[in-house]
């Protein structure tokens, strides 16, 4: 018995920390993937890497087994091994492809309870989604009914069994109770719906014209509540010799202390909300550049989103060598993610001399394309691994 299921990383192209506080901004998923492979555990224990899992380091794995393989319903316990060539602690959004995939293997080794209406169509009898209105995936672990839809649950008929028992909003949503579980309760669903659904997508705090509409997240923050609304992004035609160059300082810098750097700093100075609203201003400038297809400005925003994101005080010594460095052989240049170290990300339409001039000023680099595959299911075998009888 196995499954492997992988997703992608993310950069940001504007609006990063801003998001949080409902502004903006725009993802693109990247060529480079996190995979998790998880079969029985050889005994009573959950393994990751062979190692017992401590639920303390990994927790983005101990929040997402409650929610989607309980002990208490019988759930045996797994063997987990991650591979994958995203950078941790970068800003490509690690943890949310590992959240993401880890929640697609999941559902796969699970598979998922169907109901079977009056009407004749089949609905789900459990399971995350926007659309479903009585589960709460941000409820704390140890709910009893977290990942229960109690109304449907005893009247399932039927088991719906490997990949079509996967949902990209599922992922999305358990991905984002996860990072805002990890963070301390601040997290955008950005990184998250962006790892599940690939491609370009687009945050707002409102329906946006000129794209696809996705579905709306809701998170309770310690400030008041956050609203965003997901849309896909259809990129226009004239941007097929574009990259993103990713540049790495190789600086650690976990998401969740620069959240948390961030919203201090404005809780001390209210006034630097000012510094968000302006990062939202860009954002809304390089949406219409991007469906325009205006590369040049889009450009121009992300190099102006930058200055802003080093005011706030998120940049790093390392991370402005590499932009610098990137700066003239690219339409626009910026930190891409919390900041304080991990990648900076450059537009460019001479990607090996982009990339030449990040690593002779110290960082590592590497490419990505525009338009990357979401989560996806890599390999299953004997499935399911176990299916809940309650």
């Amino acid at each position: 018995m196995l499954v492997e299921a992988s997703a992608p990383g993310k950069c940001i192209l504007f609006g990063e920390h801003a998001v949080v506080f409902g502004q903006p901004a725009v993802a693109v998923a990247i060529e480079q993937r996190i995979k998790v492979s998880i079969q029985p555990s050889p005994d009573e224990h959950w393994r990751l890497e062979g190692h017992r899992l401590d639920a303390k380091k990994h927790p983005h794995l101990n929040t997402l087994r409650h929610r989607l393989w309980p002990t208490k319903d019988g759930a045996p316990p797994l063997s987990i091994q991650i591979t994958g060539d995203i950078p941790r602690a970068s800003g490509l959004g690690s943890s949310a492809a590992l959240s993401v995939a880890a929640c697609a293997a999941l559902r796969v080794a699970r598979g998922r309870w169907m109901v079977e209406a009056r009407d004749g169509v089949h609905h789900w009898a459990e399971g995350y989604s926007s659309s479903i209105g009585d589960t709460d995936a941000y409820a704390t672990f140890d709910d009893q009914k977290a990942g229960l839809r109690p109304s449907n649950y005893d009247n399932r008929t039927h088991m719906i069994h490997a990949e079509s028992a996967l949902d990209l909003d599922e992922c999305a949503v358990l991905g984002h109770a996860v990072e805002a579980a990890a963070q301390g309760g601040r997290a955008s669903p950005m990184d998250a719906s962006t790892c599940a659904h690939g491609g370009v997508v687009l945050l707002s705090d409102q329906v946006e014209e000129d794209a696809t509409h996705l579905y709306r997240r809701e998170l309770e923050m310690s400030d008041g509540k956050r609203t965003w609304e997901l849309h896909d992004l259809e990129v226009p035609e004239g941007g097929d010799d574009l990259f993103l160059v990713i540049g790495n300082t190789g600086v650690h810098a976990p998401t969740s202390a620069q959240v948390a750097k961030v919203a201090e700093a404005i809780g001390q100075e209210p006034e630097r909300m000012k510094e968000i609203e302006t990062i939202g201003t860009i954002a809304r400038r390089g949406i219409l550049a991007l469906k325009n297809g205006d590369y040049d400005a889009v450009g121009r925003a992300m190099t102006e989103n930058q200055i802003m994101l080093r005011g706030l005080g998120v940049s790093c010594p390392e991370l402005d060598a590499l932009i610098r460095a990137a700066a003239p052989t690219s339409l626009g240049a910026k930190l891409t993610g919390a900041g304080g170290g991990g990648c900076m990300v450059a537009l460019t339409r001479n990607p090996k001399t982009t990339s030449e001039a990040i690593e002779l000023a110290g960082g590592r680099a590497f490419i990505s394309k525009f338009g990357n595959e979401g989560v996806r299911v890599e390999t299953i075998e004997r499935m399911p691994i176990w299916s809940p009888d309650s």
